[in-house]
């Protein structure tokens, strides 16, 4: 027994030492981030580091990819900001619950392999838009309430601001190149926070931003739903969870591919969708905003050697160890320091490739790019996505119409025939019925499918078009390869007596 416990939660030959420092690591690394992805939803610190604690824990130990880490993240913090503003905070646990219950159904019905075929152009059009609105919040920090009127900062406020902010970013970009044993942001915000404290510096800090939040960290409490259990509440929260479901999976299924890339080793799919669902509907009866699998961190795991299930778990206990006991210093952090961070973020976000490969791309990929990109920036994240993949299976669609052609000859038996390339669908439909010369051709045609696939209803539709325009000169059709269950549906079809010979296969 305490062998398979062992296996299970160290499968990467028993390297205790290392994953229990790794997941220590991630932990440091996860309490910036949490917090300011937490400010980003206009919530309580608090609720973005216990949603980090329960998704990080939660998936190590059921998820399907060992050594990948989860936590709160900006893409789904940019999605609940306006549910939260306009409906408040109890909707949002709501939400969080449904998107648990919707991610568990795609991984039982296994529909992961699914969520995570994305077009390039979209997720790279997805990125780009939700690193521009990260950058966009943050720039509210630079606004100040006066007498009920919004200000941007001015004169020494704003240098002080800007100060600690560029002191931040570039604490964080340039400590890795001496050392990566500390989390650069962590190390970045604990430096300006005691230039901040100890210099007795005025500036805001977390504190300012909580909303009216008292008293002191601890464990986190079950709390039941408090809102109405009918259709007007399933009618606000349905589209919210439906967007954080595509969203967090999507974001996590990519990273598990990514790391998967990394291990040389096959992560299950359809099991982490099972262990998101379970995370995320305990963070909503738990106060918690839920979450997905981080890359960032799930990068600084695996580096750091700790690709087993004992360092996500390592990860998320101290985490909350590390909530309860400093949960007096966070609150004094300077809103400076997470606004660096956060624009690090951006930066690490934005697919910088983007201005260098998208004057080489096909136009209508770059077309993609720059749709979503506006979309995901103008209207929301699920609408950008949902037009972005229709666009590029419009776009599909079309260009593989263009591919179906056909062979007119005499075959072995004299008769005409016609050999189809290409697929059949709704598509190309058009153009197959423009293949053929109908009035010219003899009593007998012969059709010959075996380059061709017949895909749907507008693929058999199109097939009886032609045949019974064939039928109106008094002339017949003959299919050859044409599949079983083709011929079956042909049949079925009606009004199509006027196909009376279908050819074997092998003739």
């Amino acid at each position: 027994m305490i062998q398979s416990i062992k296996e299970f939660l160290l499968p990467e030959e028993g390297k205790f030492k290392v994953d229990f420092f790794s997941g220590l690591t991630v932990a440091l690394a996860l309490i910036p981030e949490a917090i300011a992805f937490s400010l980003v939803a206009h919530l309580s610190p608090l609720v973005g580091l216990y949603s980090a604690f329960m998704m990080c824990l939660v998936t190590a130990i059921f998820g399907g990819r060992p050594g990948m880490i989860s936590g709160a993240t900006g893409s789904m913090a940019i999605v609940i900001v306006t549910l939260v503003s306009q409906h408040g905070v109890n909707y949002l646990f709501a939400t969080v619950v449904l998107t648990g219950i919707l991610q568990i159904l795609v991984g039982i019905f296994k529909f992961g392999k699914y969520i995570s075929v994305l077009p390039k152009s979209v997720m790279v059009g997805f990125v780009n838009g939700l690193a521009i609105i990260i950058f966009m919040a943050q720039l509210e920090q630079f606004k100040i309430n006066v007498d009920g009127t919004t200000q941007w900062l001015a004169g020494t406020p704003f240098i002080i601001m800007g100060g600690l902010v560029i002191l931040v970013m570039l604490i964080t970009h340039y400590l890795p190149r001496f050392t990566k044993l500390l989390p650069s942001a962590l190390v970045g915000i604990i430096v300006v926070t005691l230039i901040v404290y100890f210099g007795h510096v005025d500036t805001r800090d977390v504190n300012d931003m909580m909303a009216g939040y008292s008293g002191s960290a601890g464990f986190p409490a079950f709390t039941w739903l408090n809102i109405p259990f009918n259709m007007e509440s399933l009618r606000i929260i349905l589209p919210y969870a439906l967007i954080l479901t595509v969203i967090g999976l999507s974001e996590s299924l990519m990273t598990l591919s990514l790391i998967d890339g990394i291990t040389k080793t096959n992560g299950r799919v359809n099991k982490e969708c099972l262990a998101q669902g379970a995370a995320n509907i305990t963070c909503g009866f738990f106060k918690g905003m839920g979450g997905c699998a981080m890359l960032g961190q799930s990068l600084v795991n695996i580096s750091a050697g700790g690709k087993g299930r004992f360092s996500g778990i390592i990860a998320g206990i101290s985490l909350l160890i590390f909530i309860i006991v400093l949960w007096p210093v966070i609150q004094i952090i300077p809103l400076a320091a997470l606004v660096g961070i956060m624009f690090m973020v951006v930066i690490e976000t934005v697919e910088w490739g983007t201005f260098r490969f998208i004057r080489k791309i096909p136009k209508h990929d770059a077309f993609v790019i720059i749709v979503v990109t506006v979309i995901t920036v103008t209207t929301d994240l699920a609408v950008a996505v949902i037009v972005g993949v229709i666009i590029a299976a419009l776009v599909f669609a079309w260009q593989t119409a263009k591919h179906i052609n056909s062979e007119r000859g005499i075959n072995s038996l004299g008769e005409i025939e016609y050999t189809l390339h290409g697929p059949l669908f709704y598509g190309s439909a058009k153009q197959f019925k423009d293949l053929f010369d109908i009035e010219n051709d003899p009593e007998d045609v012969v059709i010959n499918f075996m380059h061709t696939r017949v895909a749907d209803h507008s693929a058999i539709d199109a097939i009886q078009f032609v045949t019974e325009k064939y039928a109106k000169q008094g002339k017949c059709l003959h299919f050859r390869h044409l599949s079983p269950k083709c011929r079956t549906i042909l049949g079925k079809v009606g009004n199509i007596s006027t196909i009376d010979t279908f050819i074997p296969s092998h003739s």
